[in-house]
């Protein structure tokens, strides 16, 4: 009789680890698939910005600091791996295109070019969609974390080889109220 309620128990354990292991693969590979889909836009974005920094380059010749700032901050974040290193490198390309298109304002003729309206839309539609993805990233990373942490998984989930995710954390300066002068 106590060999059957061992073997129950046994039983009852192996299912729970089967169940534990396959539900941290699952969160794991969701927040996978999000990385990726946040890397899919990315590399749009990284494509975009220099089709639009050659349109711009012609008509702004002597902007050439700002034009130059752009492509290292886009290489920059082209270069980094992972959320922890795409974070602060996004937002110094972001600071870098916002900067940009500000100055676009001043010159009418870039702003009636069919192609640079075209470009700027392109880029303002990927911005939406990386940001969008960023946030399924991060809800899918904090799901994972969650269920990771909580008991009784955090009893077998290090022993399994299910580690910590890291969110897509954005730097301070990208959090900062943009300051408008209107006079």
């Amino acid at each position: 009789m106590s060999f059957w309620i061992v073997l129950g128990v046994l039983v009852a354990i192996g299912l729970w680890l089967i169940a534990l292991y396959n539900g941290l693969v699952g969160g794991r590979n969701q927040a996978q698939t999000a990385w990726s889909q946040i890397d899919v836009q990315l590399k749009r974005r990284h494509d975009l910005i220099p089709n639009l920094v050659q349109v711009v380059k012609d008509a702004m010749g002597y902007e050439q600091e700002t034009l130059t700032k752009i492509i290292q901050a886009r290489n920059a974040a082209a270069a980094a791996s992972g959320p922890v290193q795409a974070g602060p490198a996004e937002a110094a390309l972001s600071q870098a295109t916002r900067g940009l298109f500000a100055l676009m304002e001043n010159y009418p003729q870039l702003k009636a070019n069919d192609n640079v309206k075209q470009l700027q839309e392109e880029l303002t539609t990927t911005e939406n969609k990386i940001a969008f993805a960023r946030q399924f990233y991060n809800d899918s990373v904090n799901s994972y974390n969650t269920r990771r942490q909580s008991f009784p998984a955090v009893l077998a989930a290090a022993s399994l080889g299910f580690g910590p995710m890291d969110l897509f954390n954005m730097p301070e300066t990208e959090r900062e109220v943009p300051k408008v002068a209107l006079r």
